[in-house]
C-alpha cells in the first residue's frame, strides 16, 4: 500500500500515520528524516544533500526523490509506506510519479484531511494555553504566528496537489474535524475500495460453437426425409408397355396395303348395302 497524506499544519497527518502504520504494517516516510538518514549513512545522495545543505541551499527536487527511491527499495517498506511532507509541489509529485513508474508502481490513494484553519488556529491556542498551565515546555510549532505563516506556505505550495491528484482519481477527501475515531474509520473505509484487488472477471459459460445456419437447416429435413423413407414400402416396378414397333420391317407396309385392297366405303354406300 503506498499513500501520501494531504492537509495543512495540525490537520492532524502525524496521529492517523502513526495508526495505519500499526494496522498495515507500513513505513512511515518523513522527507527531514529520510534527508537526515541519508546524509548519516553517507550514501552518494546523502553526501550530495550534504554538501548542498553545508551551503544553505534548498535541497533540489530529483535529489529528494533519489533518496526517497532509495528508502522505498528498502526491506522494511515492502508492504508499503506513508510519506509525510513530500510532495510538497505539483513538481515533485511529476517527479514521484515518474520514479513509481519506472519501479513498476504507483501510488494507492492520497488521503486528504479537510479542516477548517480558523479551527486549527483555537486548537493551538488552547493547546499552548493548557502546556503552559501543567508547566510543560511549548513545541516550536505551539505558536498562532509560526502556524499562520505555515498554513499560507501549504495554500500557495501544495494545496495545488488536491487538483493534480483528483485529476488522477486517487484522491481520496477526509472531513478531518470529525473526533479521530471517526476519522480513522473514514479512512480505512477509503482505503478499502483503493486499494482492494482487481476482481477476477466472473466464469463465463462456454461459448456456443458457431453453427452454420445451412447446415442447421438442412440438417433436420434430411433426418425427416431419411425417417419417412424408413416407413414407405417399395412398390413392385411397373411392367413397361407394349408398343408397336413401327420400324418393324412391313409392319407399315402392309396397313397401307390393306387400305389399298379394301377401301373405305361411304356412309350411303353402306346404308344401299344393308336394303339389299
Amino acid at each position: 500500500m503506498r499513500l501520501i497524506l494531504l492537509g495543512p499544519p495540525g490537520a492532524g497527518k502525524g496521529t492517523q500515520a502513526q495508526r495505519l502504520v500499526a494496522k498495515y504494517g507500513l513505513v512511515q516516510l518523513s522527507t527531514g528524516d529520510m534527508l537526515r538518514a541519508a546524509v548519516n549513512a553517507g550514501t552518494p545522495v546523502g553526501l550530495r544533500a550534504k554538501d548542498i545543505m553545508a551551503r544553505g541551499e534548498l535541497v533540489p527536487d530529483d535529489v529528494v526523490v533519489a533518496i526517497v527511491s532509495d528508502r522505498i527499495d528498502a526491506s522494511d517498506a515492502r508492504k508499503g509506506f506513508i510519506l509525510d511532507g513530500f510532495p510538497r509541489t505539483v513538481p515533485q509529485a511529476h517527479a514521484l510519479d515518474r520514479m513509481l513508474k519506472d519501479k513498476g508502481s504507483k501510488l494507492d490513494a492520497v488521503i486528504e484531511l479537510k479542516v477548517d484553519e480558523g479551527i486549527l488556529l483555537k486548537r493551538i491556542e488552547k493547546r499552548i494555553a493548557e502546556t503552559m498551565g501543567r508547566g510543560e515546555t511549548l513545541r516550536a510549532d505551539d505558536n498562532p504566528d509560526v502556524l499562520k505563516r505555515r498554513l499560507l506556505a501549504y495554500r500557495d505550495q501544495t494545496a495545488p496537489l488536491v487538483a493534480y491528484y483528483g485529476r488522477q482519481s486517487v484522491l481520496r477527501p477526509i472531513d478531518g474535524m470529525a473526533p479521530i475515531s471517526k476519522v480513522a474509520s473514514a479512512i480505512d473505509e477509503a482505503l478499502s475500495g483503493a486499494t482492494a484487488d482487481v476482481v477476477p472477471a466472473k466464469k463465463r459459460p462456454p461459448a456456443k460453437a458457431a453453427v452454420n445456419k445451412s447446415t442447421a437447416k438442412s440438417a433436420p429435413v434430411a433426418g425427416k426425409a431419411k425417417k419417412a423413407g424408413a416407413k414407405r414400402v417399395a412398390k413392385p416396378a411397373r411392367k413397361p408397355l407394349k408398343t408397336k414397333d413401327k420400324s418393324a420391317p412391313g409392319a407399315g407396309a402392309r396397313t397401307v396395303a390393306n387400305r389399298k385392297s379394301h377401301p373405305r366405303k361411304s356412309r350411303r354406300q353402306q346404308r344401299l348395302t344393308k336394303r339389299r
